[in-house]
C-alpha cells in the first residue's frame, strides 16, 4: 500500500496514477472530497485497491484520525509519499501577507511531521517502509520574494535528512526529491487563481510534467532493498537550479 498526501492534482495525483498502474493498493488523501471521489474511480478500473481519506494534513486531530481509520483497513503501509505542499504569495518580507506564510509552513513543514509521525511508527513496527518527501529546488538556492517558501522547503530538506539519520536502524529508505520548473497547479496556486499571471512563469520553457516526477519516485520505490536514493534534484533542460534558467530558445546548438 502506497500513501500519497495532496493527490488531487499535480505531483500527488501523477504518482497514484502511476502506482496503481504498475499494480500498488493506493490510499489518496486531499481536502477536495471531490476530486478525491473522481481520482478513487479512476484508480479502482486499474483492478487495486484505493482508499481515499479526505482531512486537512495541517489539522494535527485530522491527521491522527484519518491514519487511524487507515491502520484499521490495511496492515501495511509500504510507501508514503509526503506530496501535500503549497506556495501562497510572492513578495519581500516586509511586505508579506502573514496569513500566506502560516498556511505554507503549517502545509509544508508541520503537515509532513504530523503525517510522518503517524506512519513512521508503523513502519517500524512491520520492519521496513519508504518515505518520500517531495521538496522543490527552492531548498537549495533562495529566491528572490521566495523567503517563508524557500525556508519551508529548506526544512524539508533539514528533515528528510534527519529522518533517514533517526530511521536508519529500521530499514526504512527515506528520500527526498526536488523538482524545479513543473507545470502542475502550483503557479495558479501561488498567485491566488490569477490565470494570466501563472501562465507567464512557463512561457518560452518546456518544463517538468507532473508524469516525470512520478516516474521518477517510481523508479526509487522499486530499486534493490539494498539502495536506497537520499536525495534527488531534477529540472528540465533549460534550468540549472531556482534561480537561473533560460528559454528554451536560448538553447545553442539545439538539434532540429
Amino acid at each position: 500500500m502506497i500513501l500519497v498526501t495532496g493527490a488531487t492534482s499535480g505531483f500527488g495525483k501523477a504518482i497514484a496514477q502511476r502506482f496503481a498502474k504498475e499494480g500498488f493498493d493506493v490510499c489518496i488523501t486531499g481536502r477536495r472530497k471531490e476530486r478525491l471521489d473522481t481520482l478513487k474511480n479512476e484508480l479502482e478500473k486499474t483492478g487495486v485497491k484505493v482508499i481515499a481519506l479526505q482531512f486537512d494534513v495541517r489539522n494535527k486531530n485530522e491527521v491522527e484520525q484519518a491514519i487511524t481509520t487507515l491502520k484499521t483497513q490495511v496492515n501495511k503501509i509500504d510507501i508514503l509519499v509526503n506530496n501535500a505542499g503549497l506556495a501562497s504569495g510572492f513578495s519581500t518580507i516586509d511586505e508579506g501577507d502573514t496569513e500566506d506564510w502560516d498556511v505554507m509552513i503549517d502545509t509544508n513543514v508541520k503537515g509532513l511531521l504530523y503525517v510522518t509521525r503517524q506512519v513512521a511508527p508503523l513502519m517500524r513496527q512491520q520492519g521496513g517502509g519508504h518515505i518520500i518527501n517531495i521538496g522543490s529546488t527552492a531548498a537549495k538556492t533562495v529566491y528572490k520574494n521566495g523567503n517563508v517558501y524557500n525556508a519551508t522547503k529548506f526544512a524539508v530538506d533539514a528533515l528528510n535528512q534527519a529522518l533517514r539519520i533517526d530511521l536508519l536502524p529500521f530499514g526504512i529508505k527515506v528520500t527526498a526529491i526536488h523538482p524545479g520548473m513543473a507545470e502542475t497547479e502550483f503557479s495558479l496556486v501561488r498567485f491566488k487563481g490569477d490565470d494570466k499571471r501563472a501562465g507567464t512563469v512557463y512561457e518560452g520553457v518546456h518544463p517538468l510534467q507532473a508524469d516525470d516526477i512520478a516516474d521518477i519516485a517510481y523508479y526509487c520505490a522499486t530499486l534493490p532493498p539494498h539502495v536506497c536514493i537520499n536525495d534527488l534534484v531534477v529540472t528540465c533542460l533549460t534550468q540549472a537550479n531556482s534561480v537561473y534558467a533560460i528559454k528554451d530558445a536560448d538553447l545553442q546548438n539545439k538539434t532540429k
